[in-house]
């Protein structure tokens, strides 16, 4: 079915037309990201199963679904930033998902991609891609990078797999929040590669908690270290965002140790499929199970220093 259009005519209406398209989970990252696209031109209807998260947007010039299914009814694309990959099935494929609805659409007037945001893994991903082919929609598993500064920025970089005419069809419009868009390959492959980044992101956030526990048991000042480091190999964007937020109180938060719980879970699990040593992960994912245990779970991403941090005792 898909052959009888052109997907990279499609791709250049959606850069020189600004078109409407769908968008669920208006959250840290969505809400950011959507602005960029209204700014850009798109017409953008948003749903999300809290309503006052879309309402939100209005002022921005959003529209308001009251289900996904609705969002089919004129958006040629629907992006998800949404929790996990049940949630992203539910959203799908669900009773009032946008697949059943798009299947019950005639003509070019409908839903042609589905860009998923959020990180699963990447066997769920493949799995979902198949089931939207046969509804002739094609699947685009686009991960980002760059935390809700990125996202507000519109710097974040999106690492992107499907078929190269799906990604090149939807990379104008991610283009209004991301400096950068890679297709990494088939679909699942842009999941892999988030893994891969979470991997380094989540090792090396750990790795800096250690390193501002080890300065603070030894009586110097932690926040130093930023300034410190700066420049050596140990620099990096990470240690300078991160150093301040565990030795300064009152940050906004910027996530919640539960999304790295649930990536390095996942990793460990794409790494159980493949044969993959990774012991460095494996030591971070027992950091994230104590600090949930210890009621950390909905700590900010920092929170790695909170779980190190049990009072030492002397004697």
């Amino acid at each position: 079915m898909r052959g009888r259009w052109n997907p990279m005519r499609a791709a250049h209406r959606m850069k020189e037309k600004k078109v409407e398209i769908g968008f669920c989970g208006p959250g840290l990252m969505g809400a950011p990201m959507i602005r960029h696209l209204l700014r850009a031109g798109h017409a953008v209807q948003v749903w999300n199963r809290t309503r006052a998260k879309a309402e939100a947007l209005v002022p921005d010039g959003a529209t308001v679904a009251s289900t996904p299914a609705e969002l089919v009814s004129r958006a040629q694309a629907v992006f998800l930033c949404v929790l996990d990959a049940a949630a992203v099935e539910e959203v799908v494929f669900g009773a009032n998902g946008i697949v059943p609805a798009a299947m019950q659409q005639k003509g070019d007037n409908r839903v042609r991609w589905i860009v998923d945001h959020g990180s699963i893994p990447p066997s769920a991903t493949r799995a979902f891609a198949r089931r939207a082919a046969e509804a002739d929609i094609g699947w685009i598993d686009a991960p980002v990078s760059g935390g809700v500064a990125g996202a507000i920025a519109g710097t974040l970089a999106v690492m992107a797999g499907g078929e190269a005419a799906d990604v090149a069809a939807v990379t104008p419009a991610i283009e209004a929040y991301a400096a950068r868009v890679t297709h990494m390959g088939a679909a699942g492959a842009g999941q892999t590669t988030k893994l891969c980044n979470q991997a380094i992101v989540t090792s090396t956030v750990a790795a800096i908690a250690e390193a501002v526990s080890l300065a603070q048991r030894s009586g110097i000042d932690a926040a130093r270290l930023t300034q410190a480091l700066a420049g050596g190999w140990a620099d990096s964007v990470l240690l300078q965002t991160f150093v301040p937020r565990m030795t300064q109180s009152g940050q906004p938060p910027i996530g919640a140790l539960s999304t790295f719980q649930k990536d390095v879970d996942t990793i460990a699990a794409a790494a159980y499929e493949t044969g993959t040593p990774m012991p460095v992960s494996g030591a971070v994912q027992q950091l994230l199970r104590l600090g949930a245990a210890m009621g950390l779970a909905d700590a900010d991403l920092s929170g790695f220093i909170d779980v190190l941090q049990t009072p030492r005792k002397n004697g």
